[in-house]
């Protein structure tokens, strides 16, 4: 395990990611030296409030009949992907784990979220800069725009005991079957939410249909890290407004720029060491 405590181990020393929030809701179980940043109100725009969530100064109110998801055919695309209430096996360490004919232990991770909210652009910069692991060939199904259609997968070994295979979904909603599809065995889950305003219709859709096909069990134990990206933007939504709108208290949140690597390294190191502890128990 000596690469995994070089990967935990280390640290970034770029200055724009002093400002940078890792958050850890509750603040009772905040991390030592977390800061909590709160953007400032942006420009005057329109988005989509749940009812009870009042909308920042400055923000208008759309119609929230585009976030609807059919609970009824998401449910039936969860049970045709076999993803079933977990077993009492699943949620103990090391009772449940997928080993491949070496016996090395496999731990799927998924970047999921709306499309374009930046999960392939994050796993391609894991995959260019994360020199600790060692790491196998990318593979990206894409269409003439480079969108996602079906997943991108890139197996990353920690050890010659354990494989994290790390997957993303195609977020476009016409896709729903296969990303439903990819979500079956996921032991540690990124949901990358795109932070422009004009998008929160698409990350509210995607979390809904998150909850629906991992359902509560799953929802309630599996390890799940927030990323809220695109933080560079002039219009980028507030933190605390994302998280309240998403309904995510209680995760770890990570403010990023996929397109420039801020914060992917922490995050990632901390999906790792959630899914292991999760999956593994050490």
């Amino acid at each position: 395990m000596s690469v995994l405590r070089r990967l935990f181990g280390r640290k970034k020393k770029r200055k724009d990611e002093d400002a940078e929030t890792e958050r850890h809701l509750p603040a009772s179980v905040e991390s030592a030296g977390s800061t909590s940043v709160v953007d400032e109100t942006r420009p005057s725009t329109t988005v989509a409030v749940p009812r009870g969530v009042p909308p920042p100064m400055g923000y208008l109110v759309t119609s929230s009949e585009d976030l609807k998801i059919d609970e009824e055919e998401t449910a039936k695309l969860a049970k045709e992907a076999h993803i079933y209430p977990q077993t009492t096996a699943e949620i103990v360490p090391g009772r449940v784990l997928k080993r491949d004919d070496q016996g090395r232990i496999h731990i799927k991770l998924v970047f999921y979220g709306p499309s374009l909210s930046g999960k392939t652009t994050a796993l391609r910069w894991l995959f260019a800069n994360v020199r600790s692991l060692s790491k196998g060939k990318i593979v990206e199904i894409s269409d003439e725009l480079g969108r996602t259609t079906y997943f991108d997968f890139i197996p990353v070994t920690a050890s010659k005991g354990i494989v994290f295979d790390v997957f993303t979904v195609a977020g476009q909603r016409r896709h729903a079957r296969s990303r439903i599809t990819v979500l079956k065995d996921t032991d540690g889950l990124i949901f990358m939410a795109d932070s422009r305003p004009e998008a929160m219709n698409e990350n509210l859709a995607s979390i809904q249909e998150l909850r629906i096909a991992l359902g509560t069990d799953r929802i309630a134990t599996m390890p799940i890290i927030l990323a809220l990206n695109k933080r560079d933007l002039p219009n980028a939504l507030p933190i605390d407004y994302m998280v309240r709108m998403l309904d995510v208290e209680g995760f770890p949140v990570f403010s990023t720029i996929a397109t420039e690597g801020t914060s992917l390294l922490r995050m990632f190191q901390r999906i790792l060491r959630d899914a292991l502890i999760f999956k593994v128990g050490i």
